[in-house]
């Protein structure tokens, strides 16, 4: 059960409208890095979350239902930088300024046009669910595995795309309410990263919950391709680091390379089948 407050999370202002900004924000609402991605993987990350207890459904439910305050933000922001945009980009004065905005990163104008107008037609110059270039958002971004180790570290890595995105986004804002809007959001990112953390942490840490799923055994595995870098080079050559020598990060072997090789012979898959509709030559040999 969910409830609402009619107020935002965070004030939301706009002194300066920029449709072509309103573009940029549409990624961190749409985006792979946005925040319907973040939310919508929490919340089947919690509703699918088995476990003898259940205080990392309860996390993952408290900040799904922030990440909803994210979106309406955002959504708010976009309008608020369409509010005053022509529909048609003569118009006011504006052509200049957004095909300026925006062919220092290749945008015709034609695109951004196009996408103001989207905005307008379809949604009457509010917010979508869409991307900066107006792809609707794919829910097959959402991960949700029933291990709670590896969808922490699929968090943390949205978490750290969705802020290298607002970082982004406060670095090309002129507006000093977007910024703000952009700095708590930013903010809030660095919270969930170290929660996330966290529960690894809580978890065992590295040698607690990797590899995973931790509940396979792995006398199981193939012992001699379990802990080698292969490396793939013509010449031999490898990128050594942490990953070629020493222990592995969960304690629990020792790396090595392994220069690639052929383990296995020429594949042989033998005639075809006579109802395949393959040629005679091959059913017969």
């Amino acid at each position: 059960m969910y409830y609402h407050d009619s107020r935002l999370q965070f004030p939301v202002e706009c002194k300066e409208p920029d449709p072509a900004f309103a573009r940029a924000l549409q990624q961190a609402i749409g985006g792979v890095e946005g925040e319907i991605r973040v939310c919508m993987q929490y919340f089947f990350q919690a509703w699918g979350n088995r476990a003898p207890t259940t205080k990392y459904r309860d996390l993952l439910l408290h900040t799904a239902t922030e990440e909803i305050g994210h979106i309406e933000m955002l959504a708010t922001a976009v309008a608020l930088n369409l509010d005053k945009a022509p529909t048609h980009m003569q118009e006011a004065g504006m052509g200049d300024k957004i095909v300026g905005a925006v062919m220092s990163g290749g945008r015709p104008r034609e695109q951004i046009e196009g996408m103001i107008h989207k905005n307008l037609f379809s949604a009457g110059m509010a917010a979508m669910p869409i991307d900066s270039d107006g792809v609707p958002f794919n829910m097959s971004n959402i991960y949700a595995s029933g291990n709670i180790a590896a969808d922490m570290y699929c968090n943390v890595a949205a978490e750290a795309t969705g802020r290298v995105l607002a970082t982004r986004l406060y670095n090309a804002a002129h507006d000093e309410g977007m910024k703000k809007l952009l700095a708590y959001l930013v903010a809030r990112d660095t919270m969930h990263q170290q929660q996330w953390l966290a529960v690894i942490e809580e978890l065992g840490g590295h040698e607690g919950t990797l590899p995973m799923p931790n509940s396979f055994p792995q006398a199981n595995e193939d012992q001699q391709n379990n802990y080698n870098f292969y490396a793939t080079a013509v010449d031999g050559s490898y990128p050594e680091g942490r990953w070629t020598s020493g222990p592995s990060l969960d304690g629990k072997g020792e790396f090595s390379v392994f220069p690639n090789r052929p383990l296995g012979d020429k594949p042989v898959l033998g005639p075809a089948r006579p109802d395949s509709g393959a040629e005679t030559q091959q059913i017969t040999g």
